[in-house]
């Protein structure tokens, strides 16, 4: 999967969202992420305590750099992309 989407609430102290039920299970293992699902939500959500910026560094290792970053409401949210050719 060469894209991953993380995000969290505007305080930057974690919990960040760090995939979906489709998300990698390897990657999920590496990141330390639970997977929860929400009363009402028809959906699964990994989830880890570390802020954004620990969770962004860890994906770095792994060859995944930022491409865009955004608020939407109280959430910020960043989209990372890894090279075909390193997957």
């Amino acid at each position: 999967m060469p894209y991953i989407l993380i995000s969290t609430q505007i305080r930057l102290t974690g919990p960040t969202m760090v995939g979906d039920e489709y998300s990698d299970p390897a990657i999920m293992s590496y990141l330390g992420a639970r997977k929860t699902t929400m009363l009402g939500n028809n959906f699964s959500e990994y989830h880890v305590d570390e802020p954004p910026r620990l969770v962004l560094d860890k994906l770095e290792k792994l060859g995944y750099k930022v491409v865009t970053m955004t608020g939407v409401g109280q959430t910020l949210v960043w989209c990372l992309h890894k090279d075909a050719n390193d997957l």
